[in-house]
């Protein structure tokens, strides 16, 4: 059933695994320390790559979530993100059952999925035959499947679905969940995003496109955004979940509420399958957007929590994007790249920055954007240089841009009843 009438919605859970660490307190510790996520690959042989460093999540044990038996038949994306999941409802002790089973869903983002899975099958194919293909091959690698596996763990049966906008797809999957929740198609959703693409294939295909940092003699400092020195992204892998909620559904259960989301902009950019318009006039739309979407005005801005890739093309342009958009309060506000530590997760990305914005403004302390020694002339905002900061946050953004020209950004806020 929908309403007219939109309805507020608020988290009330957080769930993240991360490179900076596997729960929610280890990964705000890690954030509010400057932790650094980055460090030389162990999950593959990178010897022959031009890239050899990622961001990967570091002794994350998927039997403390799932038996052997269920996580030996899903990809390393599924089960982080079902982990991050049944963490952010243990965090708003929601319990799902018989009587609200149909009222709870799950949209959880990917940029790649399964692709692992399909690297390893493919070998298989090529080297033992067709026919010893794995029966599970396809339902393992297959992006959806973050979303379906997650709602089978916790018996979800409310609306479900996946969003694959490349690095804004985290982001799509909590702006279109705050809709559903918003207009009354669910009480609750599971939502986020997440990523497991820290692979052979993955890093050739990026360093490829040059996209990725190839400072393998420090890669402690590669991860750099708005620093003038920076010479591309670092990827990464993780989960970030949040449980959104219907308002009233959360006050009448005694829930504890971390903040109210308010707004969703989403624009296209058109323009480049990897590049975005230059000026970033179509990411500014999307903040704009997003303000008007939550009924709020630059000058409520505190604090904007950045895409940041530490790319030579997205920092300036997210800069420009974010003053356009906010004119001259862009210059009181704060903005921090949280993937100076985590790297970039890719469709993860959105769904652990949701959560590290969250917490900015439960905490009224802002995470820094570390390795930033000399700003880019043309990045000349204050990005909470190398330790974080306290300050009142009582409106955040939260940007997403992916490849294809997606634009998203996400309005949270403090909740008064």
């Amino acid at each position: 059933m929908t309403n007219s009438v939109n309805k507020r919605v608020v988290v009330t859970g957080l769930g993240a695994v991360t490179p900076i660490g596997n729960t929610l307190s280890e990964f705000w510790d890690g954030l509010m320390s400057g932790r650094n996520g980055v460090a030389p690959i162990t999950l593959f042989d990178a010897s022959r790559h031009d890239c050899r460093f990622a961001a990967e999540v570091k002794g994350f044990d998927p039997h403390q979530y799932m038996d052997r038996k269920e996580a030996k038949r899903m990809d390393r994306f599924c089960q982080l993100a079902i982990a991050a999941s049944k963490q952010a409802l243990a965090d708003a002790e929601f319990t799902i059952n018989d009587l609200n089973a149909e009222q709870v869903g799950v949209l959880i983002g990917t940029g790649i999925g399964g692709l692992k899975v399909l690297e390893d099958q493919q070998e298989v194919n090529l080297t033992k035959g067709p026919d010893r293909c794995s029966p599970f091959m396809i339902p393992m690698m297959i992006a959806n499947m973050a979303a379906g596996l997650t709602a089978i763990q916790i018996g979800a049966k409310g609306p479900n679905s996946c969003s694959v906008t490349a690095c804004a797809a985290g982001s799509n999957a909590i702006g279109d969940a705050f809709q559903w929740v918003r207009r009354g198609y669910a009480q609750a959703m599971i939502c986020g995003g997440t990523e497991a693409a820290v692979t052979s294939l993955a890093v050739a295909g990026f360093a490829a496109c040059k996209a990725l940092s190839l400072r393998n003699g420090d890669p402690a400092h590669a991860s750099r955004p708005f620093d003038k020195d920076r010479d591309g992204f670092v990827l990464g892998e993780g989960a970030g979940i949040l449980l959104l909620e219907e308002m009233e559904h959360a006050l009448a259960r005694g829930a504890k509420i971390y903040a109210e989301i308010v707004g969703y902009g989403v624009t296209c950019d058109a323009y480049h399958i990897t590049s975005q318009t230059p000026g970033g006039k179509d990411a500014a739309r999307a903040m704009q957007l997003c303000l008007k979407d939550g009924g709020l005005t630059p000058d409520q801005v505190d604090y904007v929590n950045a895409h940041g890739t530490s790319t030579p093309v997205n920092d300036p342009n997210e800069t420009m994007a974010i003053k356009t958009a906010l004119g001259d309060r862009a210059h009181q506000i704060l903005v921090s790249s949280t993937k100076s530590m985590t790297g970039h997760l890719l469709g993860g990305s959105g769904g652990i920055e949701a959560v590290a914005t969250v917490m900015a403004i439960k905490h009224d302390r802002v995470p820094p954007t570390i390795n930033l020694v000399e700003p880019d002339p043309e990045c000349d905002l204050d990005y909470v240089a190398n330790q974080s900061r306290d300050h009142i946050v009582n409106v955040a953004l939260s940007n997403s841009f992916g490849f294809g020209g997606h634009n998203v950004t996400l309005a949270f806020k403090k909740f008064v009843p």
